[in-house]
């Protein structure tokens, strides 16, 4: 063997390299960066969940703890006065014939009804805070039969505080049927006296530092009985019904 040339000795995986010479260098390893990138964002969402969830709570806590504080109350809100603008009764008596050719004395098949009552509430704030009070409807009825409608726009009261809020009902020839007619015309000519129903729905939120309450809801129920010949009212009775939504 000539003197220059260098032992080849094999290795153990079966591969040949020189004693003295540069040894291969191992395999890199590779993994993937998915999974890593993955992890971190979950690991980032689940941080801000967290965060978010802490400071809603926090929020919540002292909203609370302000709340009752307070110790709200229920707004009022009453009926003070109703006035009769107009009255007015029309009917329709159509003529008819028996058998023999002789008038039936009419009976009222349809009559009209025209009112305008105006209505003033009184809205009393006993709480140490503001109230926002929402768009407020009322209706006036006849044994049932809806006659017209008013609404009041929302607004906010002070603390502490009683404010007179103002609607006007108007009803523009409202027509009842044959039995309903009949019922009206009896009541105005006979007994001088209509009762009307004057329902409604307010709805009103506490204002704590610029947050609202969750509603609290004034029902407003109030029969009213008023004088055709006097066009006037002679009698009121109003309930009123605080419920939390």
């Amino acid at each position: 063997m000539p003197p220059h040339a260098r032992e080849m000795r094999p290795t153990p995986n079966g591969d040949h390299h020189r004693r003295h010479g540069l040894s291969a260098a191992p395999p890199l390893a590779y993994y993937p960066r998915s999974s890593s990138s993955s992890a971190s964002f979950k690991g980032c969402c689940c941080c801000l969940f967290l965060l978010s969830s802490f400071l809603l709570l926090l929020v919540l806590a002292v909203f609370l703890i302000i709340f009752l504080a307070v110790k709200p109350e229920k707004p009022q809100f009453d009926l003070q006065q109703v006035g009769v603008q107009y009255m007015g009764i029309s009917t329709s008596n159509p003529s008819s014939l028996d058998g023999t050719g002789t008038a039936v004395s009419p009976s009222p098949t349809t009559a009209s009804l025209s009112l305008t009552i105006h209505l003033l509430f009184t809205a009393v704030n006993p709480n140490k805070v503001g109230i926002k009070y929402g768009e407020s409807r009322f209706t006036v009825m006849y044994r049932g039969i809806p006659l017209g409608k008013a609404s009041v726009p929302g607004f906010y009261q002070e603390a502490h505080s009683t404010r007179n809020v103002e609607a006007t009902i108007a009803v523009d020839r409202a027509n009842l049927m044959q039995a309903d007619a009949a019922d009206l015309i009896r009541d105005a000519s006979l007994s001088d006296r209509v009762q009307l129903r004057v329902l409604g729905d307010v709805g009103a939120k506490i204002r704590v530092l610029d947050f609202d309450s969750p509603g609290v809801q004034v029902s407003v129920d109030c029969a009213i009985v008023i004088s055709p010949r006097k066009q006037s009212i002679t009698d009121k009775q109003c309930g009123f019904d605080g419920l939390s939504v």
